[in-house]
């Protein structure tokens, strides 16, 4: 590589009077081109490509960070996902072991109020037994063991009989089917019961059907 020098100077008019002479400069290792030249010459001339490398770098850094910021969001989205889906399972869950738990409470409901009929019928053939002149005893007593039996067979189930004589009358587990007066009782109180009622873990399974006492003029008034 050649680089051209003018040079100038009276010293050398004898051998080039009307030109200047040239002077070429061969480029070397030890002698680099830009090794004359001002600091601030060589500093733009070693540095002429650094804003461009730059740029790239910082586009890089920004792919970089918009890649980190779309994970960021995935992540957060994914979790918000993991947190939703957590909850409702949880919700599920005890849902179902509610559901069970009703199921395993209430599944014989149906049998126990087909047997109540069966615990009617023994305390009607009781009743009968003590009302006999002559009852039988033994007779009476098989029934009473019997009836206990299926009484205690109902406790397991959680199935109770219903408190109604002497009761303020309650529609939600008494149903009258009569009104009597009574200078005894207030009004709207359980006079007799015609059948027994019972719940299952204090939910109704049969109202009992009682009679309910009525103030004189309403028992007039309905005869």
């Amino acid at each position: 590589m050649f680089h051209v020098k003018m040079m100038g100077g009276t010293g050398d008019r004898s051998i080039m009077p009307e030109t200047k002479r040239i002077k070429i400069v061969t480029e070397t290792d030890d002698n680099p081109v830009g090794a004359g030249a001002a600091p601030a010459e060589a500093a733009a001339a070693d540095n002429s490509g650094e804003p461009y490398e730059l740029t790239a770098e910082e586009e890089r850094m920004r792919q970089m960070e918009n890649r980190l910021a779309a994970k960021e969001k995935e992540y957060d989205e994914t979790h918000d996902k993991l947190l939703r889906v957590s909850a409702e399972f949880e919700n599920y869950r005890k849902r179902t072991a509610r559901e069970m738990d009703d199921f395993r409470k209430y599944a014989v409901q149906s049998l126990l109020k087909e047997m109540l009929s069966a615990v009617d019928h023994i305390e009607l053939a009781i009743q009968a037994a003590a009302s006999n002149s002559a009852p039988d005893k033994n007779l009476t007593e098989g029934l009473s063991l019997t009836l206990k039996e299926l009484l205690r067979i109902f406790e397991k189930f959680n199935v109770m009989p219903i408190e109604a004589v002497g009761k303020p009358f309650n529609p939600e587990f008494h149903e009258a089917i009569l009104r009597e007066e009574s200078g005894e009782l207030p009004e709207n109180t359980v006079l007799r019961e015609m059948q027994r009622g019972y719940v299952i873990g204090g939910r109704l399974l049969r109202p009992a059907l009682v009679v309910v006492t009525a103030p004189r003029d309403a028992a007039r008034q309905s005869d």
